[in-house]
This record gives structure tokens, C-alpha cells and sequence, in this order.
């Protein structure tokens, strides 16, 4: 199969190729492959027709060849070479000549290659990564064409020669570089180089002008006759004229068919826009009411501006009177400022002058201190001296009394002296020995049933104590089962409203607070329970957070005093007299937490209380903050480790205190354990503790009925000791009685025997004695009574000293009581004025608020104003003097637009069929337009083509005449004979070739042959082909190939004569021979191949069919 490179043609396929390039009729989108039916109607067999064709064979005197041709080629790591090159080629014949495997294919290959030519088609490989040498990461191309004259391209740009540069990758990617001929880059872009390619008329994909030796033999090993004719189609672009026919057949037919279509569809248009037509004819009554209604629009929007102005004006007034309010409130502050300032001054002048006599008072305390120090001692040697003085006086009364008690005895001695009573004694001294055996028989009992009360006292007392223990811990007890009980009460409930953890009240107290404020009694609607407004991150520490928040948790949020005397209000509905209520804190509201990252505690490893919180309202943040410092309270979980954080070492900067896990509460130098072992609010796992708080439950009844048992067992053993130690007590009694009188009786006995034993003359020297003593005891009392005169006057005089400025100091005192009330009422005072302050500055708060509240209301009303003023204007760009209001005007606009709304229904919108009528109309002269426009087109189409199609029959009928001519002619040259028959109906060509004379010997089919025979046969249809083909260069390898001596002479004679009739192309010849018979020439340029390195074989290369992968690029 021959494989030329590129070709040219006669204008008018040049013609229809513009025509198929610029797409003028049809998209590329709708391009098809040609039918062969439709083919059938172009093919006539025209073997035999009026064309004429001349053939030369004199010598040209054309020039050489200005653009197109190739200058030089090089190639750096290219199959399997490292540098070929830079080969400069001659403009007319070239001859590359040297041994297999030298690189002449290389040469060919890459010049297909580097002019944009795809793998297969070089038949030495199916992708261009193929072509990179092994070892090697990129191969590279140079090919430098010629571009002289007036035809060259873009002559300013590159000058006299295009340098096309491609780079191949490993990947089997390409790149491009478009230079100038002194190097400098123009593109990069392919699209570049094919325009290049076109402008040029160079083809590289085309067999006709590159021969590779691969495709000659298949073209002549070829037996299918078919295949000959689509080689000449092709080679002569036949072939691309023809599909370019069928092609616009195609599409005049289905032109054509959407003509027809179009001529349906006008006619169902034309009767579209004549019923809107008429439609539109029948509603132009609606005008009149339209335009009364576009003035009532005009009035509504003047008098929509009037009612602000007026809107605006009330405000204005309002705010006026604001600002005389607020000036008043100001005078009201500094008055009572001045009031405050006054009381405040009273307060200090009667704190200064109570001041003055607290340190008068202060001043005379420690001389008073010394006399009542000095008072004390005088009062105690006074009081000695007259207990010395009491102690005498008491021992002469008694001396006294005795020296009378002896007298009268020693009478009574002196009557009985003379009487015997010796056996009444003995008696006596009898009895009183067996009273005295008694008394001891009797305290020894005595003894022992002290004992025995004192063992019954202790077992009473200590069984007591341990009732009273018991009685305790059973109280104890049943305040943990009652409080259990109610929690577990609230947790049961809590199951199905959360929040009857936080009391039983609480639902219905929300319930209550949602509804006062739906009537508007609160300023802002109370936050609360602050308890069920929080989430906790770590349930851990539900207890550590219980513990130090406490009753916050139950506690609710108000923004001013008034929510608060209204929430206090509704607490008492549900909240009986005595029992606690929730606290009530009142903070303004605030959207925006508070920024307290600057005196807020930081540990890496553990949170504060405000960290471990989710909480979404800020207001409940912010009064956790305020009331609680959250930010600053650290939470450990392990006791030891919180001990060590606070304790051991210093705590975290900011940190007050810390909880455990347990609840604990640790400082920096105190620990506090927790009360509480569960959370009561803060717990997500209800069910578990409603289980725990029931096991509790269950513990504490069955303990307090132990305790019962342990009470009851105490009482019994209470009271048998009690009865025990009362009979003890009553013997213990009657033992006493018994040694009380049976001492008695022997004081009894022994007196009256004293008294008979005594002797006279003892009791007269007793008395004596006693005389002596009294005078004694009276000479001391008299000396102890003058110490305790000289004592007590010391004593008056100390009084009389402490009385004195004791007397001054209540005096003063008397003086500072007044002052005291007078203070005290000044602090009321202070406190009064401070409050009335505060009242007039929140009134003044409240009022400025109102106040800038309207100053912005007026200035979105003058803002609203200005848009209206601005929408009216756009309505209606004068001002009309509006007497009805806003309200009067909307409903005239609406009982107008509801009688045009019944016209509507009836007829229809107007504009709206008014625009459908202009639709209507205009798409039916659009596509009518259309129509009349395809009709010219296909009318113009039809000449066109009828006359192509002539000429098309003319140009392939002397395309092929001309082939025969230039065939047979250039076979006479060695007396062969040949003929080529074209059948275009079949698609089929025939060639035949017969050595030697003609007229002795039959055609033969190339096939029988020999291969020199069908080599010189090959060449001779090649130079038939070239003959009628235009191209800058042609190509052909090994084209004496199978060729004797004597007919390689030939065909070089034949090519070589060509060649000088054409030295406007350029062409090269790729042969193994040396060519050294040639003639010299400056037309001719050998161009010799070194021989390849030792080891080299011949390249990896296979010949590739058609459908193998293409290469990248």
C-alpha cells in the first residue's frame, strides 16, 4: 500500500475544503460518514470523456522551491540512536544513502513524527514513548522548513525558516516549540503547527507523498482491487471530496425535513395569533378603569408619606416632651444629690462629735481601770480586817457563854455533890457499848447499799444516755428517710417533667410566669430555674457542681425590681407562708457573656465550673458569675490531688477554691467535707438513682426498726433499775434514821455521865482560865476593830474617788446616747436620700432609655419616610395634595382592582394578552422568516451541488485520464506496456503491466511480477501520482528495492527527470546503495549514513495496523 505525505489539488477542491472547514451550513456536531447509496448517485463511469492532458517531457526552467520544503532535520535520543544530525537537505533531490541499521528509517520515521504524524503511521511502533531511546528519559526533533517568498506564513513573525521542535516524554507525551528562524519562540500551541501544516500544504498522514518501505510492500503484496482505488481516492483527496458531498446531501435532506415541520407549525401559529388577536381587540375597555386606578396608586403613595409625616411629627412632640421630663428628672438628681450630700454631712458632724467623746471617754478608761483596781484592794483589806474583827468578837460570845455554863454547873455540882449514882453509870457505859456495836453494824450496811445506789444510779444513768443517743439517731434516721422519700418522690415525678426536680411547684410556676408575661407583666420574661437552664460536660462532676452552686441551682434570674415584686407575687401562690422559696436575682439582661478571661483561674489539667458548663443563655452565665465567681473555681476529681493543688503547693493563679468529685471544698488552708453523697439536680442517670434512693429507702426503715427495738430494751432496763434503786434509797434511808438515833442516844448517855464525872475544883480553874482568855480575845477585838475603822475610811475615800469619775464617764456617756439616736437617724436619713438617689437615677435611666428609644424610632421613621417619599416619587414624580387617608384609598384600590380582577376573569389580563399576542406574533414572522430563508438556502444548495457534482465528475475523470497517460508513458521508457482501469461505480482499480513489447505479449497482473519488475512497476504509478498530486516534498524509502541494476538505473533516470522538470518540490530518496553512478549536479545532494555501532542489530520495531493504540499527544 503506497503511503504519500501530502498533496495538492486544483481550486476547486481547494473550494470545497474551505467549505467543509468553515462550517458555514452545518455544526461539526452533526457530521455523519457518508452513505454508500448516496454515493452511488455521484459515481458514473466517465473512463471515456472529452479531457484532454498534456505531458512534457522537455526540461523546466521553473526556480527552486520557496516554501514548504524541508531544510534540515536532527534528532537527539531517537529510537535507537543517540544524535543524528543536523542533515541539511538540497531543494530539489536528495539522496540518503548508507547501511541497514544506520539510521535512514530514523530520519523518515522522525520527520513523520515531527511534523505531527501519529505512531501507527510510521509502522515502527503503536506509541511514541516507543520511539525514546532505552536508558533515556525524552527524545527530541528539529525540523527546519523553508518559508520564503509571497507565500510564505506569517513572513514578520518567523522570518525565512520555521524550526518545529518536539519533546518527547517516557510517558509517551509531547510537547511543541514553534521558533523563528534566529531561534526565538513563537508558540507552543499545536494548533499553531497545523496551521502551518495547511498553510503549507503538507500532510504527513497522506502515503502519496512519504513511501515508507513497509507500505510498499504491502501496496504491492496488496490483492484486493478495491484497496487500489481507495489509495488513489485518497491520494488524490477524491475520497474527502466525496464524503464532503454525501455529507451536505445529508443535510440537505434533513434541511429539508425541518422546512416541512416549520410549514406545520406556521400554520398552527398563524391560527394561535389570531385568536390572540382577537382576545386583545376584546378587552380594551379596561383602560379607563387602569388609569383610575394607577391615580389612586399615586394618591395612596403621597398619602402614605403624609400619615408618616404626621407619625413623625407626634413622635417629635413626644420627644420633646421627653427631653423637658428628662431635664426635670436631672434637676430632681442634683437635688436629691444635694439633699444626700447634706445628710451625709449631718451624719459625719454627729459621728465626729460622737467620735470626740469615745476617745474623751477612752481617755479617762484607764484612770478609772487604776481606781477601781485601787477601789478593789481597799475593799478586800477593809473586808479581812473585819472578818479578823468578826473572828474575835464571835470567840469572846463564846468564851462568854461557856464562863457562864461553867458557873452554872459548878452550881449544879455543888447541889448533888453529896448523892451516889455509880449503878445508874454502869447501866449506862453498858448501853452505850452496845450502841456503839450497832452504829457500826449499821454504817457498814449503810456502805453497802451506797454502793449498790451508786451501781444503780450509773447503770440508770448510762442506759439513759444511751436512749437518748438511740432517741437521736432514730430522729436522725427519719429526717434522711423523709428527705429520701421526698426525693425519691421528685425523681419519680422527674421522669416525666425534668423540672419537678427543682420542687414540685415548679411547672406550674413557669406555667404561671409564661402566661403574666404573655399578658405583658414583665419587662423581660424571668430565667429559671437557673438549675435546669445548665448542662454539664463530665457527669462526674454533678456533685462537685451541686455543692458549690447549692440553692443558685433553684434560683431565678429578673432584669429589674419590678419582675421581681411580680415573681415574688406568683411565688406566694404557690409557695405557703414559712416554708423557703427559690432566690430571686436581679441583673439587667444581656445578650453577651461577660469577658472575664482576665481574672478567670487556669489549671491544663483541670476546669473551672464555668468551663465544665454548658450553658446557652447568658444571662444565667452571667448571674453565675456575679453570684458565684464560676470563673474561679476549680474542679478536681481526686481528693488527695485537690489537696495537693490548693494545699501543697500555691494554688493557680485566680483560684479561689476547688470541689472534689465528692463534693468537697477545699481552700488553701482549710478542707470542708461535703453533706451531700448524690446529686439531687444535676444527675442524667434518674432511673439508677431512683433504684440507689429506694435501696436507701429500704435501708433506713429497717434501721429505725432496730433502733425501735434497741429503745424499747433500753426503757424496760430503765425502769427495773429505777424501781431497784428506789428500794435501795429507802433502806439507804431508814439505815441513816437508825445510826442518827442511835448516835443520839449516845451523846445522851455520855453527857449525863460527864457531867456526873466532872469535878468542881476542875470546872472552877475551867472557868478561870476562861476569864483569862476573854480578856485576851477583848484586848485583840478592841485592836482589830481600830484596823478595820482605819480600813474602811481607806475604802470610803477609794469610793469617793471611783464615784467621781465613774460619774464623769456616765456623763459622758449621757451626752453620747442622744448622739447616738441622732446618728442613727441620720443614717436613715443618708439611707433614705440614697435610695430616693437611686430612684430618681433609675427613673432617669429608664426614661433616657425611652427616650433614645424614640430618637430611633424617629430616625427609622425619617428613614421610612425618605424610602416612601422615594417610592411615591418613582410613582408619582409630583406631589399631589391628598384629602382622603391611607386607609379610605387601599380600599377604593381594592374594590377597583377587584372589578378589574373580574373583568380579568372574564377577558383576561390585557397586558398579559397583549404580550401574548406579541409573542404570538412575533414567533410566527420569526419562524415564517426561517422558513422563506432554509427554502433560498436548499433552492441555492441544489444549483451548487448540481454544478459541483459536473465538476467533481470532470476533475476525478481527468485525474484519472491523466494517471493512465503519465502510467503508460513513463512504462514505455523501458518497453514495457501497461494499463490501469478505473470502475467508480465498484470502487475498484485495475492495473496491469506487461514486460517487453506490447503487442507480442498479454498484460499480466503486477503480482506475477518479478520484484524488480514490480519495484519499477510501483515507481512508475508513484511518478503517475506525483504527476497529478501537489506536494512541497515527496518521500520514498528503499525504492530500488528487489530492483535488478538496469532497472534501479531506469527508475533513478526516471525520478531524476522528473525532478528537473519540478524544482519547485523538493524530494528524498532513502536507499542502501551508494549512488556513486550519479551524475554531478548542483540539483542533487548525497547525504551519507555512518555505519552503526558494532553489536547493533536492527531496531524492535514492528509493523502496526490502523487499529492499534495511537499515540499521546
Amino acid at each position: 500500500m503506497l503511503y504519500m505525505i501530502f498533496f495538492i489539488v486544483p481550486n476547486i477542491c481547494l473550494d470545497l475544503m474551505a467549505k467543509r472547514k468553515e462550517g458555514n451550513f452545518f455544526s461539526p456536531g452533526n457530521a455523519k460518514r457518508p452513505r454508500q447509496e448516496e454515493l452511488d448517485d455521484f459515481d458514473k463511469d466517465g473512463d471515456e470523456d472529452e479531457c484532454t492532458v498534456s505531458f512534457t517531457n522537455g526540461t523546466s526552467t521553473l526556480t527552486a522551491a520557496e516554501v514548504g520544503i524541508i531544510e534540515s532535520i536532527q534528532l537527539r535520543n531517537f529510537m535507537c540512536h543517540s544524535m543524528l544530525g543536523p542533515f541539511k537537505f538540497g531543494s530539489n533531490v536528495n539522496f540518503v544513502v548508507g547501511n541497514n541499521g544506520s539510521g535512514k528509517s530514523a530520519v523518515l520515521t522522525a520527520l513523520i513524527v515531527g511534523l505531527g504524524g501519529k505512531a501507527v503511521a510510521t509502522n515502527r511502533g503503536s506509541s511514541l514513548k516507543g520511539f525514546v531511546k532505552d536508558g533515556q528519559n525524552s527524545a527530541d526533533i528539529s525540523i527546519t522548513l523553508r518559508n520564503r517568498g509571497d507565500d510564505a506564513y506569517r513572513a514578520s513573525v518567523y522570518g525565512d525558516s520555521i524550526i518545529v521542535q518536539q519533546h518527547i516524554s517516557m510517558d509517551g507525551s509531547r510537547s511543541y516549540k514553534l521558533k523563528s528562524e534566529t531561534g526565538a519562540l513563537v508558540s507552543t500551541r499545536k494548533e499553531e503547527l497545523i496551521g502551518i501544516l495547511d498553510h503549507f500544504n503538507i500532510q504527513v498522514d497522506n502515503p502519496v507523498s512519504v513511501l515508507t518501505q513497509e507500505m510498499s510492500k504491502q501496496f504491492l503484496q496488496s490483492k484486493n482491487e478495491g484497496d487500489k482505488y481507495k489509495f488513489f481516492m485518497k491520494a488524490t483527496q477524491l475520497e474527502q471530496m466525496k464524503e464532503d458531498y454525501s455529507y451536505i446531501m445529508e443535510t440537505k435532506e434533513r434541511t429539508k425535513e425541518q422546512i416541512n415541520q416549520g410549514e406545520e407549525r406556521l400554520t398552527e401559529l398563524k391560527r394561535q395569533c389570531l385568536e390572540k388577536e382577537e382576545r386583545f381587540q376584546s378587552i380594551a375597555g379596561l383602560s379607563t378603569m387602569k388609569t383610575n386606578l394607577e391615580y389612586l396608586k399615586h394618591e395612596m403613595a403621597w398619602a402614605v408619606v403624609n400619615e408618616i409625616e404626621k407619625q413623625l411629627n407626634a413622635i417629635r412632640d413626644n420627644i420633646k416632651i421627653g427631653e423637658d421630663r428628662a431635664a426635670r428628672l436631672e434637676r430632681k438628681t442634683e437635688e436629691q444629690q444635694v439633699r444626700l450630700n447634706e445628710a451625709e454631712k449631718k451624719y459625719k458632724d454627729i459621728q465626729d462629735k460622737l467620735e470626740k467623746i469615745s476617745q474623751e471617754t477612752n481617755a479617762r478608761a484607764p484612770e478609772c481601770m487604776a481606781l477601781k483596781a485601787d477601789l478593789t484592794s481597799k475593799k478586800r483589806a477593809y473586808n479581812e480586817a473585819e472578818v479578823l474583827y468578826n473572828h474575835s468578837l464571835n470567840e469572846y460570845r463564846a468564851l462568854k457563854k461557856d464562863d457562864e455554863q461553867l458557873c452554872k454547873r459548878i452550881e449544879e455540882l455543888r447541889k448533888s455533890a453529896d448523892q451516889s449514882l455509880e449503878p445508874e453509870r454502869l447501866e449506862r457505859q453498858k448501853k452505850i457499848s452496845w450502841l456503839k456495836e450497832r452504829v457500826k453494824v449499821l454504817q457498814d450496811q449503810e456502805s453497802s447499799v451506797n454502793q449498790e445506789i451508786e451501781q444503780f444510779q450509773q447503770a440508770v444513768e448510762k442506759d439513759k444516755e444511751e436512749h437518748t443517743r438511740i432517741k437521736r439517731e432514730e430522729l436522725d434516721v427519719k429526717n434522711t428517710l423523709n428527705y429520701n422519700q421526698r426525693q425519691l418522690k421528685e425523681l419519680k415525678d422527674s421522669k416525666t417533667d425534668r423540672l419537678k426536680r427543682f420542687g414540685p411547684h415548679v411547672p406550674a410556676l413557669l406555667e404561671a410566669i409564661d402566661d403574666a408575661y404573655r399578658r405583658g407583666h414583665f419587662t423581660y420574661k424571668p430565667v429559671g430555674p437557673l438549675g435546669a437552664c445548665i448542662h454539664l460536660r463530665d457527669t462526674e462532676l454533678a456533685l462537685a457542681i451541686e455543692s458549690c452552686l447549692k440553692g443558685l441551682l433553684q434560683a431565678y434570674c429578673c432584669h429589674n425590681h419590678a419582675d421581681e415584686r411580680v415573681l415574688q407575687a406568683l411565688m406566694k401562690r404557690f409557695y405557703s407562708p414559712g416554708t423557703s422559696r427559690p432566690q430571686i436575682i436581679v441583673s439587667e439582661f444581656r445578650n453577651e457573656v461577660y469577658d472575664v478571661r482576665h481574672r478567670a483561674a487556669y489549671h491544663p489539667e483541670f476546669p473551672t465550673v464555668l468551663t465544665a458548663l454548658e450553658i446557652d443563655n447568658a444571662v444565667v452565665t452571667n448571674s453565675l458569675i456575679d453570684m458565684r465567681s464560676i470563673e474561679t473555681v476549680l474542679l478536681i476529681k481526686n481528693n488527695s490531688v485537690a489537696r495537693a493543688v490548693m494545699q501543697s503547693q500555691k494554688p493557680p493563679k485566680n483560684c479561689r477554691e476547688a470541689f472534689t468529685a465528692d463534693g468537697d471544698q477545699v481552700f488553701a488552708g482549710r478542707y470542708y467535707s461535703s453533706e451531700y453523697t448524690r446529686p439531687k439536680f444535676l444527675s442524667r442517670d434518674v432511673d439508677s438513682e431512683i433504684s440507689d434512693l429506694e435501696n436507701e429507702v429500704e435501708n433506713k426503715k429497717a434501721q429505725i426498726s432496730n433502733l425501735q427495738q434497741h429503745l424499747s430494751a433500753l426503757e424496760k432496763d430503765i425502769k427495773h433499775n429505777e424501781e431497784l434503786l428506789r428500794r435501795c434509797q429507802l433502806h439507804y434511808k431508814e439505815l441513816k434514821m437508825k445510826i442518827r438515833r442511835s448516835i443520839s442516844e449516845i451523846r445522851e448517855l455520855e453527857n449525863i455521865e460527864e457531867h456526873q464525872s466532872v469535878d468542881i475544883a476542875t470546872l472552877e480553874d475551867e472557868a478561870q482560865e476562861n476569864k483569862i482568855k476573854m480578856k485576851m480575845v477583848e484586848k485583840n477585838m478592841e485592836q482589830q476593830k481600830e484596823n478595820m475603822e482605819h480600813f474602811k475610811s481607806l475604802k470610803i475615800e477609794a469610793e469617793n474617788k471611783y464615784d467621781a469619775i465613774k460619774q464623769k464617764i456616765n456623763q459622758l456617756s449621757e451626752l453620747a446616747d442622744p448622739l447616738k439616736d441622732e446618728l442613727n437617724l441620720a443614717d436613715s436619713e443618708v439611707d433614705n436620700q440614697k435610695r430616693g438617689k437611686q430612684h430618681y437615677e433609675d427613673k432617669q435611666k429608664e426614661h433616657l432609655d425611652t427616650l433614645n428609644k424614640k430618637k430611633r424610632e424617629l430616625d427609622m421613621k425619617e428613614k421610612e419616610l425618605e424610602e416612601k417619599m422615594s417610592q411615591a416619587r418613582q410613582i408619582c414624580p409630583e406631589r399631589i395634595e391628598v384629602k382622603k387617608s391611607a386607609s379610605i384609598l387601599d380600599k377604593e384600590i381594592n374594590r377597583l382592582r377587584q372589578k378589574i380582577q373580574a373583568e380579568h376573569a372574564s377577558h383576561g389580563d390585557r397586558e398579559e394578552i397583549m404580550r401574548q399576542y406579541q409573542e404570538a406574533r412575533e414567533t410566527y414572522l420569526d419562524l415564517d422568516n426561517k422558513v422563506r430563508t432554509l427554502k433560498r438556502f436548499i433552492k441555492l444548495l441544489e444549483e451548487i451541488m448540481t454544478h459541483r457534482y459536473k465538476t467533481y465528475q470532470q476533475f476525478r475523470r481527468c485525474l484519472t485520464l491523466r494517471c493512465k497517460l503519465y502510467f503508460d508513458n513513463l512504462l514505455s521508457q523501458r518497453a514495457y506496456c501497461g494499463k490501469m482501469n478505473f470502475d467508480h461505480k465498484n470502487e475498484t482499480l485495475t492495473i496491469s503491466v506487461q514486460p517487453g513489447e506490447g503487442n507480442k505479449a498479454a498484460f499480466n497482473d503486477m503480482k506475477a511480477l518479478s520484484g524488480g519488475e514490480r519495484s519499477f512497476s510501483t515507481v512508475c504509478f508513484i511518478l503517475s501520482l506525483w504527476s497529478i498530486a501537489e506536494s512541497p516534498f515527496r518521500c520514498l524509502d528503499e525504492f530500488d528495492v528487489y530492483m535488478d541494476m538496469v532497472n534501479r538505473r531506469i527508475a533513478v533516470d526516471m525520478i531524476l527527470k522528473m525532478a528537473d522538470s519540478q524544482r519547485f518540490r523538493q524530494f528524498i530518496l532513502l536507499t542502501p546503495q551508494s549512488m556513486s553512478s550519479l551524475p554531478a549536479s548542483k540539483l542533487i545532494r548525497i547525504l551519507r549514513m555512518s555505519d552503526p555501532e558494532r553489536g547493533q542489530t536492527t531496531l524492535p520495531f514492528r509493523p502496526v495496523s490502523q487499529g492499534e493504540e495511537e499515540d499521546r499527544g
